[in-house]
């Protein structure tokens, strides 16, 4: 891979951290192409190959309802989440440009007036093309260690 879409990549992943723990939802689906795929599961279920996601959605137009949903539907104790990612390991890019990667990944969480905890810890396994508007997932399989989370699982990861 080259120096420069290594960079490219590695803002990516800066940017997509950046932007949730700036609870930028809007600007979310924005990371992924049309026709994307985003599950977020269990790291027992991933293993084994079991299917069963937390969440799964396979379109952007599944992430804006997300997105419409956190803000319109949900309701729940404010909180603010910090999202750290770690450099991108690319294991293989295709002839087409399609890069395949991932990363280790921890959510931190604040609630008001409490202190901060670990939120979820884990990995993102992705597939990345190069779209006219730079780089963007493909495929995002976000594999989270813990059998147990909380239920408040509302925001993306």
């Amino acid at each position: 891979m080259d120096p420069q879409t290594y960079y490219e990549l590695t803002q990516l992943y800066a940017r997509y951290a950046s932007v949730l723990s700036a609870a930028q939802w809007e600007a979310w689906p924005e990371f992924f192409v049309e026709d994307c795929v985003y599950k977020l599961q269990p790291r027992e279920n991933h293993e084994r190959g079991f299917p069963l996601a937390t969440l799964a959605f396979d379109s952007k137009g599944m992430l804006k309802d997300r997105v419409y949903g956190i803000r319109e539907t949900l309701f729940h104790d404010p909180y603010y989440q910090r999202h750290v990612v770690g450099a991108p390991l690319v294991h293989k890019i295709e002839a087409d440009g399609r890069i395949y990667a991932e990363a280790n990944y921890s959510v931190f969480r604040t609630r008001l007036s409490k202190e901060s905890t670990v939120f979820n810890v884990g990995r993102t396994l992705d597939e990345v093309v190069r779209t006219p508007q730079g780089l963007k997932f493909a495929v995002r399989l976000v594999v989270y260690d813990s059998e147990m989370i909380p239920n408040s699982l509302i925001y993306p990861i």
